[in-house]
């Protein structure tokens, strides 16, 4: 009995066979069991069926090359193209691997890739690198199986012949630095408000701009910014160059070099903004399992506020919220610490502004890691009020034995030298701490000379039978006479901070800007802790306080919250406590916030509509929040998102405070393909505001211009040409454009990014040989992933020979230029995809000249709106 099945796979445009034969088809002799196939099982004519000789004998697949995705102990390794031959016949009683009949060509070029210890095996010292070797013969009990429908080569190998390579670990040879590319970032947010009290209206805008030029492994990058505003009688124009760089990566070194503005490492040294040269460690090389923080920012806004954040004085974030808590943790701050100063602005034009504490965890290394940095430069602040030392920084971290971290390092300038050491080790149990202490030597801007010491305590702990998480406990204790190089480039000893762009405007400085350097800095405690209690709820705390020397006022930010759920209502209760030395009282918000799933609560009720969709979802909300003045406000909305992609989110609140009446906002944000964009309306009894936004990103490469989604620090283009309006897997609102171009935004460096075209959304004229590629970027670069596209006709085609006969069943076909080639099936049939209207087939089922044809067709023109098309051609 045969069976023979044609299934045809949208995603590779294909079509397989299935064939499965009787036991009548196996002749045996005494002495040796044959198999073979007899073509008069599938036709009492020999001449109908092809040359299937390559199938006997049990031989499997043809050899010849494949495309095949590489895996070491079940571990993703690489896709690449490797040789495959006739595997040798297994001896009586000798266990197949596979049943391809295929044996991989490995050789010892490919083992060193995969992390083998070639140097100790004797076998492989005298291979030639690019030879094939017997892989079981060369490593004990090591095989490869190749899953030929997968198009997968599983090698396995002991783990006493491998390196000790770290899981996660990505071999440099598979770093992909990226094409040449022109990248432009831009980000917009502007505002209208109409005082109504008071009459006059208020315009504002800001637009962040983030260019850069890949060559190579060379990644030039500047940041700036363009600040806005009129309205009330005054207008600025304020423009912010915030850095220029360039970076490469130093592979052998695990290093990245670092030429123009950047920030010191904080892991030593408090963080310092410099225009010069850096060479550090980069623990983004390491695999996952080795490495070892942007704080998560939380507030609360009164009306529909714009929330600024600044770092080391530049703006780094900035966004609008709806009334209400708002939680913020997609930073990626200018630098590894420093603290972040927030200022909420609503509406009215009031300000709030609180500093959240950033600072670095425990320092730990894994035993024999050396982790350094180097920075020669010119101290670079964001304020006239501070100078331009030149310095030198120099740091090194051990990881020792025992779960010992020694580490230490120096300052050098012409008014300061500070010298630390430290040691952080692991307890086990116990958590990880780490203390280490800083002698400086200072001359401040009176010329005084002072000398001091500073002693930082940092601990973190996971109690995770208890549901307790220390994420860092911090304390730090400086004596009277310490100072930091950021203190000594301060021109006077008091005053205000003042950005170097406002030049002659006035501007009323806040008690956040105030400095003297008389009040010197004492203690520093930061703590952030997380509790969970029982299955329904957690607790946490995070907080700071600093104190400073001649003065017994301090700066506290405090914030307690639970967050808890019952049934599938969430809620979460937050408490915020804030003040600063040179603030007279404090600020204290309390709020409640409440989540419900309304779309599942009108589903469950008979109303399911468009918007409340499997896919979408909607969320109903209640918060209550009051303050140190006394200020109650009540809120209830409806937010979620929509559209088929689920790349359409809003929000519609309605408010009623007790000092201030009515309020209410309606918010939209939709990501597309070509950028997001956003607007907003809020009011209250005293203001009418509008908002809105857009960002996006540029890509100019070899093959033009590509406009996508904010783009990240390293992102992957895509390129399917002719595949139009597919869907990105895993990347929400992104599709290919008009071209079959589209840009994949935050891929993540040194790791295996997987980068999949959604096949349901190709166009009845597309297919595409693989629908997945996976990438390794190294950082800022612009890695293309090229997908093999066949746009044309998708077609079942009747091969006949000029005597009426079909030409025989498993002829190979192929096409003029050499794409998309079939087999064929019973009654002559293939399925083709991609075929241009007009072309050439050539056919072949024999190695003869006269077991061959060649085929010339035609098809109408309506056959490209058809999902499968059919035409019967002559094979001459």
């Amino acid at each position: 009995m045969l069976t023979i099945n044609l299934n045809k796979s949208k995603s590779a445009g294909s079509v397989f066979f299935t064939v499965s034969f009787c036991m009548a088809c196996v002749v045996s002799t005494a002495t040796k069991a044959e198999e073979f196939f007899n073509p008069a099982f599938l036709s009492g004519d020999p001449n109908a069926v092809a040359d299937l000789s390559r199938f006997e004998k049990g031989e499997g697949q043809a050899p010849g090359n494949y495309r095949v995705e590489i895996y070491l102990n079940d571990e993703y390794m690489s896709t690449q193209n490797l040789s495959f031959g006739a595997r040798h016949r297994a001896s009586e009683g000798e266990a197949q691997l596979d049943d391809s009949g295929l044996s991989a060509c490995i050789t010892r070029e490919h083992l060193e890739r995969v992390g083998v210890k070639v140097e100790s095996l004797t076998l492989l010292q005298g291979a030639l690198p690019d030879k094939c070797i017997d892989l079981a013969a060369a490593i004990p009990q090591a095989g490869a199986r190749f899953d030929f429908e997968g198009q997968r080569l599983y090698i396995s190998i002991p783990q006493a012949a491998l390196k000790s390579n770290a899981r996660g670990y990505v071999s440099p040879d598979e770093w992909d630095h990226g094409i040449n590319a022109l990248l432009l970032n831009y980000n917009f947010t502007g505002s209208n408000t109409r005082n109504i009290m008071g009459g006059g209206s208020a315009n504002y805008g800001f637009l962040g701009l983030d260019s850069g030029v890949n060559l190579g492994a060379w990644r030039f990058r500047n940041t700036s910014s363009l600040i806005y505003s009129n309205g009330y009688g005054r207008g600025t124009n304020e423009w912010q160059n915030i850095s220029t760089y360039a970076q490469r990566t130093i592979a052998p070194l695990k290093s990245e070099l670092t030429l123009g503005d950047s920030s010191t490492p904080s892991d030593v040294f408090n963080s310092l903004g410099f225009r010069g040269a850096q060479l550090a460690s980069d623990d983004n090389m390491l695999a996952d399992s080795l490495r070892g923080f942007a704080p998560t920012v939380r507030g609360i806004a009164n009306s529909n506020a714009k929330i600024t954040i600044k770092q080391n004085g530049y703006v780094i974030y900035q966004t609008y919220v709806a009334p209400g808590p708002f939680e913020i943790s997609d930073l990626y701050p200018t630098s590894s610490s420093g603290d972040l100063k927030v200022t909420v602005t609503e509406a009215d034009s009031s300000e709030n502004t609180f500093t959240v504490a950033y600072s670095g965890v425990p320092v730990l290394q894994r035993e024999g890691r050396v982790k350094y940095a180097l920075t020669v430069g010119q101290y670079r602040s964001n304020t006239i009020e501070q100078g331009k030392p030149g310095f030198g920084q120099g740091t090194v971290i051990w990881g020792g034995p025992h779960g010992i971290t020694l580490y230490g390092g120096s300052q050098l300038a012409n008014n300061y030298t500070a010298f630390a050491v430290g040691s952080g080790v692991n307890l086990g149990t116990w958590g990880a701490v780490s203390a280490d202490l800083t002698q400086a030597n200072s001359v401040l801007a009176d010329d005084s000379r002072h000398q001091g010491q500073s002693l930082r305590f940092l601990y973190a702990k996971s109690l995770n039978q208890l549901g307790t998480n220390f994420q860092l406990l911090g304390y730090r204790f400086s004596t009277q006479g310490f100072y930091t190089l950021d203190d000594t480039s301060y021109r006077q000893m008091s005053g205000y901070k003042l950005d170097a762009q406002d030049g002659p405007v006035e501007v009323k400085p806040t008690y956040q800007d105030y400095f003297n350097l008389n009040y010197t800095r004492k203690g520093h405690t930061q703590v952030s802790v997380t509790q969970q209690l029982g299955n329904n709820g957690s607790l946490f705390l995070s907080g700071s306080r600093q104190s400073y020397w001649n003065s017994n006022k301090t700066d506290d930010l405090w914030q307690l919250g639970y967050s808890g759920f019952w049934r599938d209502i969430n809620y979460n209760v937050t408490y915020s406590y804030n003040k600063s030395a040179n603030m007279g009282g404090s600020d204290n918000q309390l709020s409640l916030n409440l989540s419900f799933p309304l779309g599942d609560w009108l589903s469950k009720g008979g109303k399911s509509t468009d918007i409340t969709s499997s896919r979408n979802t909607m969320y109903g909300t209640y918060s209550a929040n009051t303050d140190t003045h006394g200020q109650m406000t009540q809120r209830a909305g409806v937010s979620g998102t929509a559209t088929a992609d689920n790349n359409l989110n809003y929000s519609v609140q309605q408010g009623y405070g007790d000092q201030g009446g009515a309020s209410g906002s309606a918010n939209l944000r939709y990501q597309g393909g070509y950028g997001n964009g956003s607007a907003g309306y809020s009011y209250n009894r005293n203001y009418q505001q509008v908002t809105v936004g857009l960002s996006g990103g540029l890509v100019g490469h070899a093959n033009g211009v590509t406009f996508s989604q904010p783009l990240g620090d390293t992102n992957v283009l895509i390129k399917a040409p002719g595949a139009t309006g597919v869907k990105i897997e895993n990347a929400t609102g992104v599709r290919t454009d008009w071209r079959g171009y589209a840009v994949m935004p935050y891929a993540t460096t040194y790791h295996t990014n997987r980068i999949a075209l959604d096949t349901t959304s190709l166009k009845d004229n597309a297919d595409l040989d693989e629908p997945v590629m996976n990438v390794v970027p190294t950082p800022g670069a612009l890695v293309r992933a090229e997908f093999i596209t066949r746009v044309g006709v998708r077609a079942l085609v009747t091969l006949v020979q000029t005597n009426g006969q079909p030409v025989p069943f498993g002829s190979t076909v192929e096409r003029q230029d050499g794409k998309g080639g079939s087999i064929v099936g019973e009654n002559g049939q293939v399925y083709l995809a991609g075929l241009p209207l007009t072309g050439d087939l050539s056919v072949s089922w024999g190695p003869g000249t006269r077991q061959a044809c060649h085929a010339r067709y035609q098809l109408p023109k309506s056959s490209e709106g058809n999902v499968v098309s059919y035409a019967k051609v002559e094979c001459q």
